[in-house]
């Protein structure tokens, strides 16, 4: 079994950043302009990366399929971002944010990471502020903080319900201030097809033109991949429709270890699925859950009446209401990380109290009318307005006056990519940053820490670390793709791909594979899973791909903007991510954070962890196609906490 190499550097977790950026290697101004370095992705990770990088003087090639840097799924977060500044003066520190992320994520991240992301964290405030993003500010003109789930104090600083669009605004515009400078080629619409390895370096990748299906390559000593996350792999998430793993699976399949696939978020606040012909979920902020109470009817017959629709919410006194979060967590009340509070909604549904007439009764209230009566709804149009007026437009219920309807949706990934603490994968060139690596989220994600984690990478952390390696790779002369070997087998591989998609010439449309694939994941790999659905999975999902490839139909041409090929290309890709997902779930015999085994649960329905024989990354290795891959195990070791089952029924 190979030894996966963390880099973690030695001594005092506090010391272990400082240090390492007191002895990493640099490059120097002179020779940065001799280096080319890819950045796959603009949103916050990304963008911040590309800009960081090409201020410090390297020469950067970014990518998007979007047609602008500013479409970035970034740009859909609502709540806020994480730091510890303690304006509130309510006792947060970096140790505390750490603690709460480790905790959070139920002890299954790399503890060095999770301590840096804190440690970061306070930059990213300054230098979003300095680059004009409006953070919601108090009476005084500081900086406003509200609370989110898994936190005793508040440390999230927001713009309304809009902060992804105001941070990526802010990267974006220092991102533009390179293009226009010449220092950042920017591609839009552009999509990564593939990597290209050299001598067992990333030297480029290959990538096709959605606009005109064109196969190019480009060269750079090293390329960061920014995609995000896989959640689309279920069909129907919070995520934007082109969301999609592909970047990262064309990375494992060139060796790069993809990490603890299983652990994917549910969102607890989404808005519930209406019908069989919905493509998307749409995200209710966490931030709700601060003023905003949860709860089910406590009789199942007042349940029955409000969804058949002869009783409203507004009927059933408070007495008659089971605000469950309050009642089961006493110490978090509605603000239980993630994982607890999506866990408890599928309790109550499961056991008949949904709200919902969808077709599986699933559902739950938000309910606003306690926060209104104590603060006025002036205060509470203040800091949702946005999303209640988009909660409004979306279902024709007016929230201020009668409770939103929500349940729990695939949100985010905590695993991804394998990286080090340098944010490199197992193939030495090869960089993911952002929700695209698995290191800093463990088993759960805490709200408003996404964005902490891809703007602190982004701007803090790949900036310095890939000097690292860079500094080594400066008298490395450009590679010319059209004459290079390794380039030139890429871009044939990749057209025989695409000819053998559009070749298929079948009956069934990609929608109709993904919506097949997203099923049996959100059944059998979803918010539940036990043994027996897990391994039924696999061999659903063996033959939906089976299916696929025998009878996918691709319309159009390859010759100009094709988006069924574009979503073919990645549902290939999704096929095979879900059985990766499923098989990972299945070798975990244990529950923790958002990986719940219905075999492994205490007394009370918690999640039951093992510490003792699953305490590390699951790093799983491609082997070929048609083979089983390796899984290889990071231990995971915790010198400054100690390591607990996770508690939220007392502080």
């Amino acid at each position: 079994m190979a030894k996966l190499d963390s880099k973690i550097p030695e001594g005092k977790l506090k010391d272990k950043w400082s240090n390492y950026k007191a002895h990493q290697n640099l490059v120097n101004p002179a020779n940065k302009r001799k280096i080319d370095v890819i950045v796959i992705g603009t949103g916050l990770a990304g963008g911040a990366a590309a800009a960081s990088l090409a201020e410090l003087g390297f020469r950067v090639k970014n990518f998007c399929y979007q047609d602008s840097p500013r479409r970035a799924h970034s740009i859909a977060a609502q709540g806020g971002i994480n730091a510890a500044k303690n304006y509130p003066n309510d006792g947060d520190t970096v140790y505390r944010l750490f603690y709460d992320t480790i905790k959070g994520g139920d002890y299954r991240a790399r503890e060095s990471n999770v301590y840096r992301l804190a440690e970061v964290s306070n930059s990213i405030i300054d230098q979003s502020v300095a680059q004009g993003v409006p953070f919601a500010r108090d009476y005084g003109g500081l900086l406003d903080n509200r609370s989110f789930g898994g936190a005793l104090v508040s440390r999230t600083f927001y713009a309304r319900g809009q902060t992804g669009q105001q941070l990526l605004l802010g990267a974006y515009s220092a991102l533009s201030r390179q293009i226009g400078l010449g220092n950042v080629e920017m591609y839009n619409r552009t999509e990564l097809m593939d990597l290209v390895i050299v001598d067992g370096k990333t030297r480029g990748i290959v990538t096709r033109n959605l606009t005109d299906g064109k196969i190019e390559s480009h060269f750079g000593h090293a390329v960061v991949l920014a995609t995000g996350g896989y959640g689309n792999v279920f069909f129907l998430s919070t995520n934007a429709m082109g969301s999609n793993g592909s970047a990262a699976w064309k990375a494992y399949k060139k060796g790069a270890y993809m990490a603890n696939p299983c652990f994917v978020q549910i969102h607890p606040t989404a808005i519930p699925q209406h019908g069989d012909f919905q493509s998307k979920l749409t995200l209710m902020s966490e931030s709700l859950r601060n003023d905003g109470r949860i709860w089910v009817p406590k009789k199942i017959e007042d349940a029955k009446a409000v969804r058949e629709g002869t009783k409203r919410a507004e009927d059933i006194p408070d007495e008659d209401r089971d605000f469950y979060l309050e009642r089961r967590y006493p110490a978090f009340g509605n603000l239980v990380p993630r994982d607890v509070a999506a866990r408890a909604a599928k309790e109550r549904t499961d056991a008949g109290f949904g709200i919902e007439n969808n077709p599986k009764k699933e559902g739950v209230f938000l309910d606003f009318k306690y926060a209104i009566e104590r603060l006025g709804k002036d205060v509470i149009e203040a800091r949702y307005g946005n999303l209640f007026q988009m909660y409004g437009k979306i279902t024709d219920d007016n929230p201020y006056k009668t409770p939103m309807k929500i349940f729990p949706a695939i949100h985010y990934t905590m695993g991804g990519i394998w990286v080090d603490y340098e944010l490199q994968t197992s193939v030495p060139g090869l960089f993911a940053a952002g929700e695209a690596n698995f290191s800093d989220h463990g088993a759960n994600r805490l709200g408003a820490s996404a964005l902490m984690q891809g703007l602190a990478d982004g701007y803090f952390v790949l900036p310095y670390t890939i000097q690292n390696y860079l500094a080594y790779e400066f008298d490395t002369p450009r590679m010319d793709p059209k004459t290079q070997k390794e380039f030139i087998e890429a871009e044939k591989a990749v057209k025989v791909h695409v000819d053998k998609l559009m070749n298929i010439k079948g009956k069934q449309s990609v929608d109709s594979f993904h919506k097949r694939l997203g099923k049996v994941m959100w059944d059998k790999v979803g918010m539940a899973r036990n043994g027996k659905s897990l391994k039924e999975a696999i061999a659903e999902i063996q033959q939906i791909r089976k299916e696929f490839w025998e009878d996918l139909k691709i319309p159009g041409e390859t010759d100009t903007v094709n988006v069924e090929l574009e979503k073919a290309n990645r549902v290939a890709d999704f096929l095979e991510i879900g059985e990766l997902m499923a098989r990972d779930a299945l070798t975990r015999e244990e529950s923790c954070g958002g990986h719940f085994r219905t075999e492994f649960r205490t007394e009370d329905g918690e999640a039951e962890r093992n510490d003792s024989d699953y305490m590390f990354v699951s790093a799983w290795e491609y082997k070929g196609d048609g083979k089983e891959p390796e899984l290889h195990k990071e231990p995971l070791k915790y010198e400054e906490i100690e390591v607990k089952t996770r508690n939220y029924k007392t502080a």
